[in-house]
């Protein structure tokens, strides 16, 4: 069904390109069909692993629940705390679901497809994950509650603990693909994908992604069993249904960044199997990152908020930070040879004298590729260039 929903979307989406609010529409109401339909879908594969049912009564298969859970809770009283500050109260909930949405204005769904294509999308997504965390430490001070301000405490130390391994996570990845777009970087993975030789760092990425969503193990601030239902335990109705959507949301929002980042987007694994569209590989990859999100959430216990910070603090974020200086050894180490060997610049002498090679136009990630690919990728690329030329 999330299959089915994002091909419709990107087919609307060549249709409304000279629309501005209509491309906005055609991005966003799929979207939130499919966090309504991932309900369903996480509910469905924790039946299976626990070896029962799960929602099979509403409509076919059960895919009615989730209209259903939705209506249920639109249909119920709003209540109101008593001495909650009303304005803040309200919008929270709001600020959290629209900073949620925001990111999608410049996430690629396929070639093309995207709201807005700017040169420092890696930036933005990083900027408007960090902006949730007022919208949960609005909601629990403006709720009045002890158990919900503390529930917005422990979100705001792990979402700002776990921005920082995210952050040196993705500085490689920028300069290997030399951009922050997000295309740019998908179009980089077109020779192999980043997951192989950033294995590390796809690892430490999902975790930190884990817990910069507040999922399992490291749902801290919805912990039921100390904190009753942690920073929206005063909410209810539509305003608890904002706060609902805005998890799902990011959940999928950041399976779709795994993917651009690690994963090559829309591109396929061979180039063979091109004769799929683009935006059936990235649908295909977006659903796998969000089976793991269920998967972790079906094995694993939860932390205690103290080994949550130390596990960032003296685990992921060394780790991470030791991975990144690897990198940047590495790449210093081949750049030289690439500029500096006397091998290469006696092949570039000798191609020079023939007028059949630019040094100022040869592509450093190409090279690259091509050279990791096969032992002879440096004669590859010389013929390449040739022929090209």
């Amino acid at each position: 069904m999330i299959l089915f929903i994002l091909k419709w979307q990107i087919i609307l989406f060549y249709y409304t390109m000279n629309f501005d609010w209509l491309r906005i529409i055609v991005i966003l109401i799929p979207i939130i069909l499919c966090i309504a339909f991932f309900t369903v879908y996480e509910r469905k594969i924790l039946a299976a692993m626990q070896r029962r049912r799960g929602p099979n009564v509403v409509g076919i298969y059960g895919l009615g629940q989730a209209f259903a859970d939705g209506l249920k809770l639109l249909a119920k009283e709003t209540i109101v705390p008593s001495p909650a500050h009303l304005l803040i109260f309200f919008l929270a909930p709001l600020l959290t679901f629209t900073l949620s949405l925001a990111g999608w204005s410049v996430m690629p769904l396929s070639e093309g497809i995207v709201i807005a294509d700017v040169s420092q999308g890696i930036l933005i997504i990083f900027a408007i994950s960090s902006l949730g965390v007022y919208g949960i430490i609005m909601s629990g001070w403006s709720s009045n509650s002890k158990y919900a301000f503390l529930g917005s405490m422990r979100s705001a130390a792990q979402m700002i603990s776990y921005e920082v391994s995210i952050g040196l996570i993705l500085m490689p990845i920028i300069l290997i693909a030399g951009s922050a777009n997000l295309s740019s970087i998908v179009l980089a993975q077109k020779y192999f994908y980043f997951f192989f030789p950033f294995f590390p760092f796809c690892i430490l990425f999902f975790i930190s992604i884990l817990a910069e969503t507040n999922r399992v193990p490291f749902d801290l601030p919805e912990a039921e069993s100390e904190l009753v239902s942690g920073f929206n335990v005063e909410y209810s109705s539509v305003t608890f249904t904002l706060f609902f959507l805005a998890e799902y949301s990011n959940i999928i929002l950041m399976s779709a960044f795994f993917v651009l980042l690690f994963f090559g987007g829309w591109l396929p694994l061979y180039d063979c199997l091109n004769i799929l569209p683009g935006w059936f590989w990235f649908s295909l990859k977006v659903v796998f990152i969000m089976f793991l999100f269920v998967w972790v959430r079906a094995t694993l216990p939860r932390f205690r908020f103290d080994q949550l910070m130390v596990f960032c603090w003296k685990e992921i974020l060394p780790i991470s930070l030791i991975f990144f200086v690897v990198t940047i050894i590495i790449l210093s180490i081949f750049v030289y040879w690439y500029y500096y060997s006397p091998s290469f610049l006696l092949l570039y002498k000798f191609f020079y004298a023939f007028k059949a090679i630019d040094k100022s136009k040869i592509k450093f990630w190409d090279f690259f590729c091509l050279c990791i690919k096969s032992k002879n990728g440096i004669f590859k690329y010389i013929y390449y260039l040739i022929k090209n030329k």
